[in-house]
């Protein structure tokens, strides 16, 4: 495409201030005239050649547009008559430069804002632009009407009509009709009137269509009362500012392309989601806040950098009052719709605008992401990941896995409620369902090495971090074995209980002889772990079943402590009462006298507390235990049931999911 500027009019209009240059290297701000920021628009919009017509002071402003330096590439065809002739011969002498490419056809003296520019080049057909919003100018252009197109362009209508601007975009097929009927008129002598009346002759076939930029800055300058309104106009449009939002740690060409297309709005404030957001929405953070928050300081076009703390614009709307909010059209339909809703409202009440671009779905982004998540699951970096979410989001959450598919099962699954996106963020992997999908009894019998192949198996085809329910953690010669094989295999933590002998499940309580460690032992058990770790990263937690043998408050705490002096990483506290009451009461003098180290509860039997109510007290990991193989097995149980009852496999196919959809849960190799 070729932009043509039409700048050999005599802008006598202008007065004093058009005596020494053309009237299109006028001032409209301290920065710009108004061919400057045409050229500037026209450049930063990929427009690469320009036919600029000339007329008085012709050298002047070739001298000036070189002196731009812009990656422009600008033929001067100068106008020999300019004083006798109006613009349509003008536009005849340059007729031989403009027969082989679509045109953008403006004039000189003509200032729009990006978003009018960006519209018109984005338009599918040949248009013009126009405004339903303003009243029809006595002297200036108006545009007629009838269905979908422009029947007539000129000053003298009325009826039927829009204001108009002289700013098309013609596709060659049109442009070269009309271009045809300009040069008959030229060579008719008819060389003082409009190009556009030339153009009212052949409208039936030059298929125009008005493009509404209602109260978007497009306007000419005429006058230097003209001037001082435009000039307002611009420094309004030039302190404009628009908001985007960012998830990302790896920022790639689409970002970049979505950057630049906003800041043509105006200037660009970038909310960069907090890490508990991120990690609640999409998945564990690559870049720490405070790395991902500096990214974007360094990337042109962004003017400022502010966190935003969640999913809801609403917060940072209300803050900043952005005139426009720009997002791709990904979130018109799906989970984030409500999120839209939201922005919609808020924007509504101060009068800014929602501007949405088309979503990149580019395989090259996907396959940067799939990379992400292979570097998530590298043993190194899974470790850590664990301690990383607790200090970001205070709380976390885990679900127990016990295979390669319950795994992904919790790696995968989703729910998503009024815009917001929840999953888990860790793994658990319990003796007890571990020793139960083997068919074996939870009394310890399903050794360290059969355990470690299960890991093992959830590692291969997941990224989450594990914790690792260790039981008693043996002796404690072994368990120094343990700790390392694990923390090598990048396991996050090991939860050990403070109980000695034959293991029994924590829910017989007192029901089943069971004995619990001495303080000093399991102290030492906890320190020698910790000096057989490499790294800082991975986390011994100590399991107080004091409330589970009905020791008493006094005895956990006492324990809690002296673990923590040992070495522990962080204190688990159970309890097999339906009531929270002593676990809430645990907690709260726990926090009293230590408020850092995490606190970890297992509600399998106070099951109606809800994850904000623990955070609020001063949990920071709950862990469900058990849920998946306590919903599994029942299920799997009443399908054999039902083929044996109706021999055959109908009736059971009815409940059964899809094959292709547990399939989609089996990652590809890319």
């Amino acid at each position: 495409m070729k932009a043509l500027i039409l700048n050999s009019g005599m802008g006598s209009r202008m007065g004093v201030l058009t005596s020494e240059h053309p009237k299109c290297m006028t001032e409209v701000s301290s920065r710009e005239t108004i061919l400057s920021r045409q050229l500037r628009q026209l450049a930063e919009a990929g427009i690469r050649e320009v036919v600029m017509t000339t007329g008085l002071f012709d050298s002047v402003l070739v001298n000036y547009c070189q002196s731009l330096e812009l990656p422009l590439h600008i033929s001067f065809i100068k106008n020999p008559v300019y004083q006798e002739t109006n613009y349509i011969y003008s536009i005849y002498c340059a007729r031989e430069e403009l027969k082989n490419d679509d045109i953008l056809l403006m004039h000189g003296d003509l200032v729009f804002e990006n978003r009018v520019l960006d519209a018109v080049l984005e338009n599918a057909d040949s248009c013009m632009t126009v405004s339903s919003t303003l009243p029809l100018p006595e002297k200036d252009f108006k545009a007629v009407i009838q269905g979908d197109r422009i029947t007539k362009v000129g000053v003298e209508f009325f009826n039927d009509a829009m204001a108009a601007q002289p700013l098309y975009k013609l596709k060659k097929e049109d442009w070269l009709v009309w271009l045809d009927r300009i040069a008959a008129f030229c060579e008719a002598d008819q060389v003082k009137c409009y190009a556009e009346c030339a153009l009212n002759e052949v409208t039936e076939s030059c298929r125009i269509r008005p493009l509404d930029v209602r109260n978007d800055l497009c306007a000419e300058i005429d006058d230097p009362k003209d001037l001082a309104v435009v000039s307002e106009k611009v420094r309004r449009v030039e302190s404009r500012t628009v908001y985007l939002c960012f998830s990302t740690d790896m920022v790639h060409s689409g970002h970049i392309a979505i950057i630049r297309r906003a800041a043509r709005l105006g200037k660009v404030i970038a909310g960069v989601l907090s890490d508990e957001a991120v990690i609640s929405y999409k998945r564990f953070p690559l870049l720490p806040f405070a790395e991902r928050r500096a990214l974007f300081e360094n990337i042109s076009g962004i003017s400022r950098v502010v966190e935003q703390k969640t999913l809801s614009y609403r917060e940072n709307l209300e803050r900043y009052r952005p005139d426009y909010v720009v997002h791709g059209d990904d979130w018109v339909s799906g989970f984030q719709k409500p999120v839209r809703e939201e922005v919609l409202s808020v924007l509504s009440g101060y009068g800014g605008r929602l501007v949405e671009f088309p979503y990149s779905r580019d395989e090259k982004y996907q396959k940067l992401e799939n990379r992400a998540r292979v570097h998530l699951s590298l043993p190194d970096v899974r470790r850590e990941r664990l301690k990383k979410a607790i200090e970001m989001k205070g709380l976390v959450t885990a679900l127990e896995a016990h295979s390669g598919i319950t795994g992904l099962i919790v790696e995968k699954t989703v729910a998503y409620e009024n815009g917001e996106a929840r999953q888990f963020d860790a793994m658990w992997v319990s003796s007890l369902c571990d020793s139960t999908a083997k068919g074996k009894p939870d009394i310890e019998l399903v050794d360290m090495t059969s355990r470690f192949r299960t890991i093992d198996d959830i590692m291969e085809v997941t990224t989450k971090p594990i914790i690792f329910d260790g039981d008693t953690g043996g002796l404690t010669e072994h368990f120094v074995y343990t700790v390392r094989s694990l923390e090598r295999m990048g396991v996050s933590a090991v939860i050990i209980e403070d109980k000695t002998g034959l293991k029994k499940n924590s829910l017989f309580g007192t029901e089943v002889a069971q004995t619990q460690d001495s303080v000093e032992n399991f102290c030492a058990k906890i320190a020698a772990g910790k000096r057989a770790q490499k790294t800082k990263e991975f986390m011994i937690i100590a399991r107080i079943e004091s409330l589970i043998l009905e020791q008493g408050m006094e005895d956990a705490l006492v324990r809690a402590a002296a673990y923590v002096k040992a070495g522990a990483d962080g204190i688990m506290i159970h309890s097999r009462r339906k009531e929270p009451d002593e676990i809430f009461a645990f907690v709260e003098r726990f926090r009293q006298s230590d408020q850092t180290t995490p606190v970890v509860v297992v509600p399998t039997s106070f099951h109606t507390v809800t994850e904000e109510e623990f955070k609020e007290r001063g949990v920071n990991v709950v862990i469900y235990a058990n849920q998946l193989t306590r919903t599994g097995f029942p299920a799997m149980q009443r399908a054999a049931e039902t083929i044996l009852r109706y021999h055959r496999a109908k009736e059971c196919d009815d409940r059964c999911m899809s094959i292709q959809e547990i399939l989609h849960l089996i990652p590809e190799e890319e």
